[in-house]
Formats: C-alpha cells, structure tokens, sequence
C-alpha cells in the first residue's frame, strides 16, 4: 500500500530522470546541475554572511556539524553507493534488491544507536572538542544543535544506499537534483525557522533538506524493483558489505578527522576564524563539485563496470580522460580565483554583518586552498579507479597520509609562526592582510592545501597498480593547462588594473562587473593558448558541447565513452 502511494506520487519526477550515456556528456550535466545547488550554496552562505558575519555563533554552527559528519564517515559510508555499486552493477533485481534491503537496515540500526548514544553524551564531547565554547553563553544551544544534526548522518545514509541505483541506471538528473534539494532545506531554515527558533532552526532546516535529499531517489528505485525492505541484517550480506566498505569508510572518516582537526585549530586562533575557514572551504568546494566530482561520478559506473568485464585498456583510457579534462578546468580555475579572490569573496559574502576585515582573511584563505583543486580532483577521480577495481584499501592509505601531512603542517606552522613572527609578517605580507586579525588561518588553510597536494602525487604514483600508463598520460595536459592558466590570469589582472583606474568598486555591480569581465577575458586567453597548442581537451570539449543538445537527454541508448 506504501509502495503504491509513493509510485503515485513519484510518476511526475520519472519523467525527468532519464538515463544519461557518454562520459562527457555525463560529466556536464552533472556540473550543469551541481552548479544550481552550488549557486545554492553560495546563498545559503551569503544570508550567514549578512546575518552572523565571521563571528562566534557561525563558529558554533560550522563546529556543530563536525560530530555529524564524523558519524557519517564511519557509519553511513560503510554502506555508501560507492561500495554497493559494483555489487548491483551485473546482478538480478532480486539479488540487488536484497542487498540494498540488508544495507539501508543495518544503516537504521547501527547508525541509530551510535547517534543515540552521542547525543547522550554530546555535552562531554563537543566540549572536549571545542573547549572554547563550553563558557559561551550559547553553550546549551551547541549541544542542543549537535543532538539535532545527529539524525542528519542516517538521512544521507539511506540516500545514499538509494543513490547506487539512481547511477547504475544514469539517472544524473535526479542524482544533482539531490544537493539542490538539500540547500533548500538550510535555505528554509535559515529565512524562515531562524526568526522562530534562532540557531536550531537553521539544525531544523538542515534535517528538512537531507529528508529532501532521500526522497528525490525514491521514484527510480520503485520504478526499478528496487525499493528497500526493512529486515533483520544478515551477517552474511553486511560482512561481505562492509569487507569492502570498511577501507572506504576509513578513508572518508580520515577525510572527516582532518576537518575536525583542523576546525579545533581554527577555534583557538580567534573568534570568526572557523567561520572565516568554512566559508573559504565553501568557495573552494564550488569548483571541485562541479569539475572533479562531477567527472568522478559521471566516470565511476563506467569504471564499475570496465573493471567487472576486465577490459583493462578501456578502464585506462576512461581514467585517462576524465583525469585530462579535470586538468584542463581545474587548471585555469585555480589560476582566475587566485587573481579574482577578493572580487569573489566581496560578491559572494560581503553584505551585512560581513566586514572588510573577514572578506580580506576570507579571500586569503581561499587563495591558499584553491592551490589543491586539481590535486583534490585528481584523488577523487583515483579513489573512484581503485573502488571500482575492488583496490578499497589504496585510498584510505592514501587519505591516511593526507591527514598526518596536513595536521602536521598546520600545527607546526602555528607554532613557528608564534615562535618567529617574521613567519607570520612574510604570509600576511604575501596576502595583504597584515592589519586584519586571526592570520593565524592561513598557516591551518596552508597545511590542508599541501597535504591534497602531496597526496594527489601519491595517489597518481599508486594509480599504475590498476591503470598502467595513466599518470605519464597527463604530463603534457598538466603543463599545457597550467601554463595557459597563468597567461589568463595575467590577461585578467591586467584587465583589473585597467578598470580599476576606471571606476571605483564602491557597489555590487561595480565588484561583479570587474570580476566577471576579468574573468572573461582571462578565460579566452586561456583557451586561446591552449588552442594555439592543439590541445586534446579542447577539442574533446567543443565536440561535446555541439552534441550535447542531441544526445545528453536521449530517453534510451547506448553507453557510449568520449575519449
């Protein structure tokens, strides 16, 4: 009865989720798609940024998601779309059913008691955590928030158990629709439950949208056979599960460890700082969503299934050009915001209780942080290459390295920094920001940046164990790429300068004018460059784009891969 209530009600979102062939093609509507929830995103960010500014209650809800997120890593993701696809890829709807069925239970009930009995004791941990925070007197309110975000993790647990079937059919449409949904939801919160409720009302929020967040996946999982049963978690099916999850959740809860790390470090350098580095962070995660991401998923069930049929030559080549064209966006991207960070950060942020103060630290930070976009890219696309070959244990390794360099880097660097001022006066001279205070972030921003660096090397070093070939494929793209990159970013600077003298940036329109026109044009140098040296990656996206319109939403057809 349940079943047919939802099949009703899900008849008019299947009619916009259809299959999606061509790696590229893929790959671009999945950013076409993660660009309106990145837009999202940035809203959400900019209502923070006018109401709180970079102050002491954002800090308070930026930490409050770490034990959440925690939870996530080492609980949800053990039954992740990452894992399962590969189990469901070549299987029988029965069989796959009854393994989504196992999955989405054991997520209920382990994932339950673990949340439940954190938010019994949220009080010790979050304060041990945060220690700053336990004399605020919005203390009780922290731990309160915690408590509430802690269903967070079993929402996205269960989407993401419904996830694996959305891919393995293409369903990208639905799959971006997802993170759309979900900032929606904060949205919500934030406009209409934070005037109610204050700070719980944006946690209210976000449990709206993860809610949100599952349901979109429900109308292809029904029309599929799919949909999960509520049983009792055979040993049998969750060990063979989580066998190969486990290197995976590892991984990811590392991913999660260094961003509780660092967040503790940010909270001792000053009020604002852990708001100033989220936003940062945010900005940054713009570009890696809608470039490495997107070509890591779009890349990852064709990789599943190359690895399934062993035909190692085309698994390579698929590596090979998703990783090529990661390259070539990231590349220039990382180049353009370097140069445009504070045009940026003023568009995006600077309204209300933002100041001029946190939009300087804020793009600083970003500057720092965008240096790892390709290497970020590249480990997301590499993890993706060694889940679908059954290699789980490779990116937890991996990841394990990034959280030792990254924590280490950033601690070591605080402390010489209070040890040796001329450390500090030399970044914050670097930067301009040597009369705004908290500098301290940039040494915590400079670690992370440096571990995704280093671990990308590493990642690709490893990659020859299950893609021969694929790390000397990408020399020429990486010089190509960064080399045009560079001239564009002095084209765009020099656009800036010229304007700049032109007319004062004393409105938004004047800052989004100005940025968006040195962006233009730094970008068309770029290109330019790169299409004076004949490169591939150009090339492959024009063809892409012209067949885009035609193919991208075809109802049916075959997989096809654009190398």
């Amino acid at each position: 009865m349940v079943q047919e209530i939802l099949r009703s009600l899900a008849a008019p979102i299947r009619g916009i989720a259809r299959p999606v062939s061509g790696l590229h093609q893929a790959a671009y509507l999945l950013a076409i798609l993660t660009l309106a929830s990145q837009v999202l995103s940035l809203v959400r960010d900019r209502l923070f940024a006018h109401a709180f500014g970079a102050s002491e209650t954002l800090d308070l809800y930026y930490a409050a998601f770490k034990i959440p997120d925690l939870v996530f890593a080492l609980v949800a993701s053990l039954v992740s779309a990452y894992v399962i696809i590969p189990l469901i890829a070549n299987t029988n709807t029965k069989e796959s059913r009854e393994t989504l069925s196992h999955a989405a239970s054991f997520l209920l009930f382990a994932g339950g008691l673990v949340s439940a009995v954190l938010a019994v004791f949220a009080p010790q941990l979050a304060f041990a955590l945060f220690p700053s925070f336990e004399h605020s007197a919005q203390a009780d309110t922290f731990v309160l928030l915690v408590r509430i975000l802690l269903v967070q993790p079993l929402l996205l647990g269960v989407s993401g158990v419904l996830t694996s079937v959305t891919q393995v059919k293409r369903r990208f449409i639905l799959f971006a629709l997802s993170p759309v949904l979900y900032n929606l939801g904060i949205i919500a919160g934030v406009v209409f439950l934070y005037p109610m409720y204050g700070l719980i009302g944006i946690g209210y929020g976000v449990v709206i949208g993860a809610l949100l967040h599952l349901l979109i996946h429900v109308p292809v999982v029904l029309a599929s056979g799919l949909f999960p049963r509520l049983v009792i978690p055979s040993p049998r099916i969750i060990g063979g599960i989580i066998a190969h999850s486990l290197p995976r959740s590892l991984a990811l809860s590392m991913t999660s460890v260094i961003a509780l790390v660092l967040a503790t470090l940010a909270a001792t350098v000053g009020k604002g700082a852990v708001s100033v580095f989220s936003f940062a962070a945010n900005l940054a995660a713009v570009p890696l969503s809608l470039i490495g991401a997107s070509y890591a998923t779009a890349a990852f069930p064709v990789l599943a299934e190359q690895a399934q049929e062993r035909r190692s030559k085309e698994f390579g080549q698929t590596v090979s050009a998703a990783a090529r064209h990661i390259i070539f966006w990231s590349s220039v991207v990382t180049v353009l915001t370097i140069v445009l960070r504070a045009h940026i950060v003023r568009f995006v942020l600077g309204t209300g209780a933002f100041d001029w103060s946190a939009t300087r630290l804020t793009a600083a930070v970003l500057a720092i942080l965008v240096v790892g976009l390709t290497s970020q890219g590249i480990t997301l696309l590499c993890a993706r290459a060694f889940y679908a070959s059954k290699r789980s244990w490779n990116p937890f390794f991996i990841q394990l390295g990034d959280i030792g360099i990254s924590i280490a880097v950033a601690w070591g660097l605080l402390k010489a920094a209070e040890a040796y001022p001329m450390l500090r006066y030399f970044m914050e001279s670097l930067f301009r920001v040597s009369d705004v205070p908290n500098t301290g972030i940039l040494f915590i921003a400079f670690g992370a940046a440096l571990g995704q660096v280093l671990v990308s090397i590493v990642a690709l070093a490893t990659l020859r164990t299950v893609a021969p070939g694929v790390a000397r494929s990408l020399t020429k793209p990486l010089f190509d790429g960064f080399g045009a990159a560079i001239l564009g970013g002095a084209a765009a600077y020099g656009v800036l300068i010229l304007m700049g003298n032109l007319a004062p940036l004393t409105t938004l329109l004047a800052v989004f004018t100005q940025g968006l026109l040195a962006g233009i044009v730094g970008f068309a140098v770029a290109c330019g460059v790169l299409l004076l040296l004949e490169n591939k990656e150009l090339r492959d996206l024009w063809n892409s784009l012209s067949r885009f319109s035609s193919r991208a939403l075809t109802p049916s057809g075959a997989a096809t891969l654009d190398r």
